[in-house]
């Protein structure tokens, strides 16, 4: 920060990393292919940029980032499909559009290359950046809507499961991400009771513009951080900074899949994206700086801003994405902006008491999303199998092993990606199909004598069934 700027507040970056449990579940481009696009495009170059920032690292995202064989399979995919398609590509395109397919195959040997110094630990870049000083949130187990559930004990799970599988890969963690911000009162207590210090909501539906730059006191103890909806906007946006024609267009692919043109349909010039892309941090910088001053002058103490978005934004869908984080990094003590951790942040900027109001970051600020006519079925439908469970479960006529395998298919079924990817229409059946597959799995798992076969293999294997069974 430039010597005798006034201290008007902080910017606090927070990247939620999220994959659903899609080994073993399809091929492309919803099967495992997609994991290792978002490893390739979004984790690695995210994380090599990242300084003073939150990370979240869902539970579900990590299970497969660790699984057996998950580094061969990605490596061979890597090679053959987007470094090699897109020299094949560099090769055969006209002139135009060579610079922008070498650019993939240079980010993607460098991911490689990287991921080859960890010795094929794909868990290795979330460690090394916490190593830096980069904090990471625990999430829920398989990122459920936690007030979609039908009972306290279910919620109980998923947050204990989310826990003990962070505390296993990288220590105690910085809070508690709660998936999509959804947030009902009450949930503070689950959380302060597994000794969580702060999580993350969206309020920006019930609250004035600048009310988001103060954490929130609740009862229970945590602390909740509320995110600054308009900046999020700037890149979270039909209109936001992704959007400019000279960026790479992600729905329009050669046959190898490379994606040499911009938005606007002219080659992409790798260069021309990057400037742009940095030009569009310090503008962002300059925005931050001016919600801080403004929310100074009109409260009279700092402010603290909490910038979110899903980490797999920056690379995999904005190609050019990890070069404006970059220089947000890069550019903000220039800009005035002192750059905080969720942790620092806690010990610093005192949270006030308001109201804390059932809301998402979603469609609406709502529920809607995943709890509409349009996913009615699968909203009820994993609300009946949770029950259904519960009440067998209660009744103790289920062998521990199958017991644990039911709990995994529910964990499945509840996944807020499902209802997410239906009510949008963006994956066919794919996701109705998981849906279904995994209920029909959980009822083999308690009653059929030949139970399913070795599905799941990784998830939650950190996963204890007290908090279920718990009065």
């Amino acid at each position: 920060m430039p010597d005798g700027a006034r201290p008007d507040g902080a910017l606090a970056l927070v990247l939620h990393s999220h994959m659903p449990y899609v080994e073993g579940f399809g091929t492309y481009p919803f099967g495992e292919e997609w994991l290792f696009d978002a490893v390739l495009r979004s984790y690695v170059p995210v994380l090599e940029a990242a300084e003073r920032m939150t990370f979240t690292v869902t539970p579900v995202l990590a299970d497969q980032l660790e699984a057996p064989g998950v580094w061969e399979r990605l490596r061979a995919f890597a090679e053959r499909f987007r470094v090699e398609a897109a020299e094949l590509d560099a090769r055969e395109v006209e002139p135009g559009l060579r610079p922008a397919c070498l650019d993939e195959a240079d980010r993607y040997r460098s991911v490689l290359a990287a991921l080859e110094r960890s010795g094929g630990d794909l868990l290795a870049p979330f460690r090394e950046a916490a190593e830096r000083g980069v904090e990471l949130m625990a999430s829920a187990a398989t990122h459920a809507v936690l007030p979609m559930l039908a009972t306290d004990g279910a919620v109980r799970l998923q947050i204990d499961a989310g826990l003990r599988s962070h505390r296993r890969r990288f220590g105690e963690p910085a809070g508690f991400w709660l998936p999509e911000c959804a947030f009902r009162p009450g949930l503070e207590h689950a959380l302060g009771e597994q000794g969580v210090e702060f999580f993350c909501v969206d309020q920006s539906a019930h609250e004035g513009e600048l009310d988001a730059l103060a954490p929130v006191a609740t009862a229970a103890g945590p602390v909740a951080f509320t995110i600054d909806w308009p900046t999020v906007e700037l890149v979270w946006s039909l209109e936001g900074y992704p959007s400019h024609p000279g960026y790479a267009d992600f729905h329009r692919k050669t046959l190898r899949g490379v994606r040499p043109w911009g938005i606007g349909g002219e080659p992409r010039d790798p260069e021309a994206s990057r400037e742009r892309a940095r030009a569009q941090a310090r503008e962002f910088l300059a925005t931050v700086a001016e919600r801080l001053a403004r929310f100074r002058a009109e409260r009279g103490r700092p402010g603290l801003l909490v910038f979110a978005a899903d980490t797999e934004l920056f690379g995999h869908w904005w190609w050019e994405g990890p070069h404006w984080l970059a220089e947000v990094v890069r550019g903000a003590e220039d800009a005035g902006v002192e750059l905080v951790t969720l942790p620092e942040a806690l010990a610093r900027f005192p949270a006030e008491e308001r109201p804390l109001r059932r809301a998402s970051w979603g469609e609406h600020k709502d529920l809607s999303t995943w709890d509409s006519p349009e996913v009615a079925d699968l909203a009820w439908g994993a609300r009946r199998l949770e029950l259904r469970l519960l009440a067998r479960l209660a009744a103790r006529d289920v062998e521990p092993a199958r017991a644990e395998r039911a709990v995994r298919e529910l964990l499945a079924v509840q996944a807020s990606d499902w209802a997410f990817l239906d009510k949008r229409r963006q994956a066919g059946d794919y996701p109705f199909r998981r849906v279904t597959n995994h209920a029909e799995a959980l009822f083999e798992s308690l009653d059929s004598p030949h139970p399913p076969g070795p599905r799941l293999r990784n998830l939650a294997p950190d996963l204890s069934l007290a908090p279920l069974l718990a009065t």
